[in-house]
């Protein structure tokens, strides 16, 4: 008998079914299906033939896939038996619940032993379906390997985007054609990962930022991950999502994969990163306070570095909020005898050294001029130059001779007594001082893969949550090490990379708009001179990269010439004017016919206006400047463009197009169709393109 079951949005359609009651696979996923689509039909259309050299009919490509089956391709769940021999189960369909938008199959091994779970739900208002497994044993089992439901490969695709990086360098696309066999990436720090951020997007052939089909996919677990694109040898194709194998240490009786999220587009890459987008920002990021502003940060970290001094912090602050900055966030170096990064991490407790009379004379100045208080901790991590690990050598995870990382050794957060002791001292400095932002870091990974090292961390953050509501975290690992939607359930920002590099900036941030909106990802004005690249970038372009993004300051204030300052309060300014809607606009990638402009669209929810970022990343192939498609807008309607910062147009302009003297009315179908054609710039510099509906 032939079962099958639907889940619908207005764009697309997901069915699944099986037969004889086995593990059921995904039949069709893409457009919307008529509701009176006949789902057996399709489930019999979905069989493939056979030919000479194969088995008599093809194993099914299950949400499970299992070796059991003769299936030719990477199963969905490798475990040992309790004293390790491998354990081969074989499902059958023993329940099933569906609710409107929700659908949860469950399964029985043959031997009684296992229930598997599947999990899938569909968001009708964000498009994004959100998928998971869960396995229980009657007895503790060893895991290997255990996927989140497995999604079938769309056929007309020749190749997949998955995301690569480093430190100061995250959020890197590689494109790679499909072919027979295994695109498999894993990544075992600990973490999510600056290596391999846990997404991957699949294009249909001929698919851009604006047109065309895509699907993709993100995995939400921040403690290391494991994903499989397999083509199979009969030209199927299977994506498969999970933590990383082996992490599991000991024997379990329960397992519990992270959520994977995917969606279908017909609208390019921007269909999926506005299902990203808007389900990141208004389903899963839980912000003490909605309504309030996303205030401008500045902090203190390439100011000063570990040398604090109050008054001078003080003065920095003042600066800081000259220029537009509300809050101050007071990085690493407050605590022990912290004078560097060799000593003190984990001896959460005020250096009166530095601060005789505690923070709160620094903390009344910055409420005395406007700004709110933000400290930056370490929790996970542990020196042995300090009195913590002195007390406590075993709370370290791992063996005493590994390789150190900036000095450090990570803490096991997975025992309770370790748990209870970061909580009680960082909730101790929450309670004594007014303090309504941490910058929660992770800067070095694992000695091993450990998911209760995780498990432990999401705890902790969810008990200091629950005692400090109105406290926002930031997730920051030496930037973007640990960026993922498992922990923006439990954060409220995300330090995208240690980059202030402008140049660096305006990369990093556009690729990963595909699956982050501008509300929860942190975006510096650095130095004049980069610190981490030695690269000098005016003003302007700093001010414009930042902008693009949730807005701060990273710099000494001090460093800035007059008219330096000015530009900065001026485009502060303008964020703070708009960011009542740019913080819930969708962020658009703009295909650019010019490979050195990084061109997006923020577009406002209602589509009444939008702004346009046109970043010039290096010299143009051609002499004058391409023009600029728009994305989105509606073509029988007349929109007023304006170039905001056209008093930026330097001498080697020397034409006349119409934006570099005043607003121009044109048709939302010539905005798409043939596009803006902007003054002639040179390379590290921003046009900034205001839209607005008539």
């Amino acid at each position: 008998m032939i079962q099958c079951w639907r889940l619908d949005d207005s764009r697309q359609t997901l069915v699944l079914g099986c037969t004889r009651e086995r593990l059921a696979e995904v039949v069709y996923w893409g457009a919307r299906l008529p509701d009176d689509e006949d789902l057996t039909t399709l489930y019999e259309a979905h069989t493939l033939d056979v030919t000479g050299g194969m088995l008599d009919a093809n194993p099914e490509l299950s949400i499970c896939p299992e070796a059991t089956r003769t299936f030719p391709g990477q199963p969905g769940l490798i475990l040992r038996d309790s004293d390790g021999t491998p354990y081969l189960p074989k499902f059958c369909l023993e329940g099933v619940e569906q609710g409107e938008n929700a659908l949860t199959l469950f399964y029985r091994d043959q031997e009684q032993v296992l229930t598997y779970r599947a999990s899938f739900a569909i968001d009708p208002t964000t498009h994004l379906i959100e998928a998971e497994a869960a396995l229980d044993a009657t007895r503790p089992v060893h895991l290997h390997w255990l996927a989140a439901p497995v999604f079938p490969g769309p056929q007309l695709s020749d190749e997949m985007i998955d995301v690569a990086g480093r430190w100061c360098g995250e959020f890197q696309f590689e494109t790679t054609p499909w072919s027979p066999g295994i695109r498999y990436r894993e990544n075992r720090t600990g973490r999510t990962g600056h290596e391999h951020f846990p997404g991957l997007i699949i294009p249909c052939r001929g698919a851009t930022n604006a047109r065309g089909e895509a699907y993709a996919f993100h995995y939400g677990w921040s403690g290391g991950h494991r994903m499989v694109a397999e083509e199979l040898p009969d030209g199927r194709r299977q994506i498969q999502f999970g933590h990383a194998a082996r992490v599991e240490g000991a024997p379990r009786t329960e397992f519990r994969t992270g959520k994977l999220y995917a969606v279908y587009s017909d609208d390019g890459l921007n269909g999926c990163a506005v299902a990203f987008q808007r389900h990141l920002r208004d389903r899963i990021v839980q912000f003490p306070d909605p309504s309030r502003p996303r205030p401008v940060h500045y902090n203190c970290w390439e100011a000063v570095y570990f040398r604090h001094n109050v008054e001078e912090l003080k003065d920095i602050a003042t600066r800081a909020a000259d220029l537009g900055a509300e809050r101050f966030v007071l990085d690493d170096g407050w605590f022990g005898q912290r004078d560097d990064d060799r000593a003190a991490l984990s001896d959460w407790e005020v250096d009166p050294r530095k601060y005789p009379e505690g923070l709160d004379p620094l903390i009344d100045h910055i409420h005395s001029i406007g700004m709110t208080f933000g400290l930056w901790f370490e929790p996970e991590m542990i020196n042995p130059n300090s009195n913590t690990f002195r007390t406590h050598p075993e709370w370290a995870l791992g063996a005493e001779d590994q390789i150190p990382g900036r000095h450090q050794q990570a803490i096991n957060v997975a025992l309770p007594e370790v748990r209870d002791y970061l909580f009680e001292r960082i909730s101790s400095i929450l309670s004594a001082h007014a303090i309504d932002y941490i910058k929660w870091d992770h800067n070095r990974v694992l000695p091993m893969p450990d998911a209760e090292q995780t498990r432990g961390t999401y705890a902790l953050l969810d008990r200091l949550r629950a005692a400090h509501p109105n406290v926002e975290i930031e997730s920051c690992a030496s930037g973007g090490g640990r960026i993922d939607f498992g922990i923006l359930s439990r954060t409220h920002r995300v330090w995208l990379s240690d980059s202030n590099d402008a140049l660096e900036r305006l990369k990093i941030q556009h690729n990963a708009s595909v699956f982050l909106p501008m509300a929860v990802t942190g975006s510096h004005v650095g130095p004049r001179t980069c610190h981490t690249s030695g690269r000098v970038l005016d003003i302007r372009f700093r001010a414009w990269v930042a902008a693009q993004r949730h807005m701060g300051f990273e710099m000494d204030p001090r460093e800035l010439t007059d008219e330096e300052a000015e530009v900065l309060r001026q485009v502060t300014g303008w964020w703070k004017s708009n960011r009542h809607w740019l913080l819930g606009a969708d962020i658009l990638r703009l295909d650019s016919p010019d490979p050195s402009v990084i061109a997006e669209q923020h577009l406002a929810a209602d589509g009444s206006q939008f702004v346009v970022f046109a970043g010039k990343a290096g010299t143009s192939a051609q002499i004058a400047p391409r023009p600029l498609r728009l994305t989105r807008v509606s073509p029988d309607v007349m929109y007023e463009i304006e170039l905001k910062n056209r008093e930026d147009v330097v001498h080697l302009s020397r034409g006349a197009p119409a934006l570099k003297y005043g607003s121009i009315r044109v048709s939302g179908a010539y905005l798409m169709t043939h596009g803006l054609t902007l003054p002639w710039s040179f390379p590290e510099r921003m046009w900034v393109i205001e839209g607005k509906r008539l």
